[in-house]
């Protein structure tokens, strides 16, 4: 966790140094709609046709009955516009990081419908690939949707109830293929 944490970081620093042409801080409304996941994101211009983007979702909230989707995740990005940066078509490599503490939700889906009973506490790493494309909607505003698919690797622990709960597995690994980013992202140029 903490190699990726610093490549990261590395990788961000590296780029704030490029002189950029355009650099947007962006908000995703998906994220917000999990369970009001407070997020932010930077995508920096490197040239005219490759962006990178950093996303970063935290939710530190326990809601009523002690359900919880707990969790911080950061995503970044290098993308590469079909046209130009920051206008209509590009495709993109991501990586993600994230830790958990989820349990008490009802959801009825696959892999999620045990989330009901049960409380997952680990980790998520993992990267894929994406598309999207992003709208201009005022001088210093755009609207982008994005969905990316690819591999994570799980590691956690599985406790039998959502507050108490003994320990049900310890270091459980798993590996998911799947959705691994959705966006509906609101951004506003800075420079």
């Amino acid at each position: 966790m903490k190699k990726f944490t610093i490549t990261s970081m590395v990788l961000f620093l590296l780029v704030l140094g490029v002189q950029a042409q355009s650099v947007g801080l962006k908000t995703n409304f998906a994220h917000w709609a999990t369970m009001a996941t407070p997020n932010l994101g930077i995508e920096m211009a490197l040239n005219r046709k490759y962006t990178i983007e950093v996303g970063a979702g935290y939710n530190p909230f326990t809601f009523n009955n002690n359900k919880k989707f707990k969790h911080w995740i950061v995503q970044p990005e290098l993308r590469y516009w079909t046209c130009e940066s920051f206008n209509g078509h590009f495709f993109g490599i991501h990586a993600l990081g994230a830790e958990f503490n989820v349990g008490g939700l009802d959801v009825p889906l696959g892999r999620l419908k045990d989330i009901k009973d049960y409380r997952y506490e680990g980790y998520a790493f993992g990267g894929g690939i994406s598309y999207g494309y992003q709208w201009p909607i005022a001088k210093r505003l755009n609207l982008e949707l994005n969905i990316g698919a690819g591999y994570a690797y799980l590691l956690y622990d599985k406790y039998k109830c959502v507050k108490c709960g003994e320990k049900q597995e310890s270091d459980v690994k798993d590996n998911y293929f799947g959705v691994t980013k959705a966006a509906v992202s609101l951004i506003y140029f800075i420079k």
